[in-house]
Order: structure tokens, then C-alpha cells, then sequence
């Protein structure tokens, strides 16, 4: 069994820990495990893509949305002009198996974080798609976006898109304004159908659409379609 030795019988333990040659030496053993440490956490961090990275991956995007985002197939989304965090969210959602878009899963299914924010700060920046909405579904489209229907429960589209249907950036909400009616009536849709449940926001857009006919989604699309 080892016993330590009393302090006062080790004099030149007690001179070490109090010479200069100790702090010295402290001094060295710190840095050297914060250069570790440094060092350790950026073979860890994402390298940022260029910008000639993001090109050549917006360049695939193109060929369904649109070389700035304006897509010409109702099928799929204009992206230009909507918020970051909505569009990472989204492509991040698709990449990890939470939102279902087959279409898509290809595309994304190798993409980094860096990279997916770097297509979603891209098509931020493109001048969002304008369009004006049929007159037919102005009445019910425009009554519903701005004032819901308190007595069946359903709230105003415009306290989370706005009333010009550009959305909230910051919150994630995304802009409605531009995008292709038909692309619109999907998803309201399939939130009412319950296909689509991604998201923080799923469980509101699925309450609010179980309460929404097919006449309403149609006239609802139509009309955010052509806000401007």
C-alpha cells in the first residue's frame, strides 16, 4: 500500500508548483489542448461551398424551377423570391425522409447543410414571379385569406403569409404571393388529407384545411396566387 509523503518533506515539490518554471509550463499544457480542441472542430465544421458550387447545383434545380426560380411547370414551385429559412427547412425535410417529394429525393439526397443553405440564400435573392388572380375567385379567396371564418374555426391566411401574401421570412412562413395556383391547391390539399405533416407549422396548416371544401382550396390558390 502507498502512502504519500507529507508537503513539508518534499520541499521541492512545493518549489516547483510555485516557480516560474510551473506556470510556464501550465501555460503550454493549456494551449496545447486548445490548439486540439481547435483544430478537432474544424476537420469537424462543413467546408463552406463557392459560389461556383452553388451555381452548379442551382443549375440543376433549373431544369424543373426555372434558372431564377420562376418554374413554367405548375407542378413544380417558383422558389424565387421565397424566405431562406422556409426553402432549407423544406429541402432539408425532403433530404431526411420527413416531407415526401420523390421528384426531388435524388437531387438532395447527398446535399450538406452549407450546401442546402446555399441554394435557399440563392433563390432568396431572385426576383419573385408575379401573376394576377382570376376574377371569379376573388370574392371567397380574398374572404377567407383576410378574415378566415371565426364561427367554423378557421383563422386568416394573411396572420402568418401577411396581407400581401409575402409571408414572414424570419418565422419560416412561406411567401404565397407569385406561386402557381395548382401548386397552392396541392398542398393545401395534401395538409387536409394529411400527406403532408412536415414541419413546425404542419399541425396548424392541418387543422386549418380539414376545414376547408375543394370550392375554398381552389379559390383560396387562385386568389394568393395573385397577390402582389
Amino acid at each position: 500500500m502507498a502512502f504519500i509523503t507529507p508537503a513539508k518533506e518534499q520541499p521541492g515539490l512545493i518549489q516547483a508548483m510555485t516557480s516560474r518554471g510551473w506556470v510556464e509550463y501550465m501555460k503550454k499544457i493549456i494551449l496545447s489542448v486548445a490548439i486540439t480542441l481547435g483544430v478537432s472542430s474544424l476537420a469537424m465544421a462543413e467546408a463552406e461551398p463557392s459560389a461556383e458550387r452553388i451555381k452548379q447545383l442551382t443549375g440543376t434545380c433549373s431544369a424543373c424551377h426555372g434558372a431564377t426560380g420562376q418554374s413554367v411547370v405548375p407542378n413544380y414551385p417558383n422558389l424565387a423570391g421565397q424566405g431562406t429559412r422556409y426553402l432549407a427547412t423544406q429541402i432539408s425535410d425532403i433530404r431526411d425522409g420527413n416531407r415526401s417529394v420523390p421528384e426531388m429525393t435524388a437531387f438532395v439526397s447527398n446535399l450538406s447543410d452549407s450546401e442546402i443553405q446555399g441554394i435557399a440564400a440563392y433563390y432568396a435573392k431572385q426576383t419573385p414571379k408575379t401573376s394576377a388572380t382570376d376574377p371569379k375567385f376573388v370574392a371567397l379567396g380574398e374572404k377567407l385569406y383576410r378574415g378566415g371564418d371565426l364561427e367554423r374555426g378557421i383563422a386568416a391566411c394573411s396572420a402568418c403569409h401577411s396581407f400581401s401574401g409575402k409571408g414572414n421570412a424570419p418565422a419560416g412562413f412561406p411567401t404565397l404571393s407569385g406561386q402557381h395556383p395548382q401548386y397552392i391547391i396541392k398542398q393545401l390539399t395534401d395538409y387536409r388529407e394529411g400527406d403532408r405533416t412536415n414541419g413546425g407549422e404542419a399541425q396548424i396548416m392541418q387543422t386549418i384545411a380539414a376545414k376547408l371544401s375543394t370550392k375554398e382550396i381552389e379559390a383560396l390558390g387562385h386568389y394568393v396566387s395573385g397577390l402582389n
